[in-house]
């Protein structure tokens, strides 16, 4: 009999969390470019899929933490509450705190060292609670777009697991259940907020911690937790079923808006409120468990160029606004001389080659200082 419940390693998940965080890169790149008056794709499908990366991002996250959970639940009959959340610390506090150091005060002490002018949206007293606290995404709902904007997932994700690990131990037995009940309640508050037309800070604050998402990860990770049987003989991981599930997956990345301009059927499935969300992230768990433990998945991400990007996404995801912003701010009146194709080329390649560059140093200079302390508290 199959046993799934002690696997060390998912292959090509690297390769997803790589193209995930590209596509919140691509979405800021352009965000930045229009806001600049520079020649911008913001009018492209492609290059408005930053929510996409971001949700893909909290199911992976909601499938990796709970199948961990469960794994050391199976192997030590127990889960350390303490060891879970000191590896979240020691994971993600190093990187987040030093983009909030670097944004709230080195920042607009350089710009204004080099007399640039910039207007920061919020002042350092007005926003360093919420960050402290992990509330990021209020900074964006009262301030709007801003240099650290990306770190408002961080704190969904920050807020989620902390009740996450004490809820998946004490209720360890109903856990299919819990995972829900949370599902559900994230349903009904997104359909009252939608169909009691609110329009607050509460209901931005209903959409944005997308629960939901982490939850739906959660049942996949369940499923192959309790896997009795290799998944390329369920007829929902054959071949023909994967062709047209990356074509599900694929195809709204590349062309969402001209379909939903152009044929009701797309309208319905992407811009049904709570629905539309709830049928993607399922998709994306679907390609989770595919890419991950399908040996028959027609597409394969397992190679060292997907596992090097996927390794130093964190650093991708976190450090791209202050790239983008600092090329945008100094190259933008040489790239408005050239021909807005080539000038589209060289700003993709500056930006994307520093933001690896950096998050390489990053991880190996500073972020794997705390990471190898993380041994000390696994199962």
């Amino acid at each position: 009999m199959l046993n799934n419940r002690t696997i060390k390693y998912f292959a090509g998940l690297n390769g997803l969390r790589f193209f995930a965080a590209y596509l919140v890169v691509l979405h800021h790149a352009e965000q930045i470019r229009m806001k600049y008056d520079m020649f911008n794709w913001k009018t492209l499908s492609i290059f408005n899929q930053g929510d996409t990366g971001v949700t893909f991002f909290f199911v992976l996250s909601g499938f990796l933490i709970t199948y961990l959970l469960l794994k050391e639940e199976f192997v030590t009959k127990n889960i350390s509450i303490r060891n879970f959340y000191v590896r979240r610390v020691l994971r993600i506090w190093p990187l987040y705190f030093l983009l909030v150091a670097i944004g709230l005060i080195f920042l607009p002490y350089i710009l204004q060292l080099l007399n640039f002018k910039y207007d920061m949206p919020y002042t350092f007293s007005q926003t360093i609670f919420y960050f402290i606290f992990f509330t990021p995404f209020v900074v964006n709902i009262l301030f709007g777009h801003h240099l650290l904007e990306p770190l408002w997932s961080i704190g969904v994700e920050e807020i989620f697991y902390l009740m996450w690990a004490p809820l998946v131990k004490f209720f360890k037995k109903y856990v299919l259940p819990l995972i829900l009940s949370v599902i559900l309640i994230k349903i009904a508050l997104g359909l009252f907020v939608y169909f009691a037309d609110i329009n607050n800070i509460f209901a931005k604050i209903v959409y944005i911690l997308e629960f939901e998402a982490m939850a739906i990860g959660g049942i996949a990770a369940y499923l192959v937790f309790n896997l009795t049987e290799e998944i390329e003989h369920n007829i929902l991981f054959s071949k023909q079923i994967q062709i047209i599930m990356f074509i599900i997956v694929i195809t709204p990345i590349f062309f969402r808006d001209f379909l939903i301009e152009n044929l009701f059927i797309a309208k319905v499935i992407f811009k049904t409120p709570v629905f539309s969300n709830l049928l993607k992230m399922t998709c994306f768990a679907w390609l989770i468990v595919n890419i991950a433990i399908n040996k028959k998945t027609i597409i394969k991400l397992e190679n060292k160029l997907f596992n090097f990007l996927g390794d130093i996404s964190y650093g991708i995801y976190m450090y791209h606004m202050l790239i983008i912003f600092a090329v945008t701010l100094f190259f933008a009146k040489y790239f408005n001389m050239l021909n807005n194709i080539l000038a589209s080329i060289i700003f993709y390649v500056i930006i994307t080659a520093a933001t690896i560059v950096l998050s390489y140093l990053s991880k190996k200079l500073y972020e794997d200082k705390f990471l190898s302390l993380k041994k000390k508290f696994e199962h």
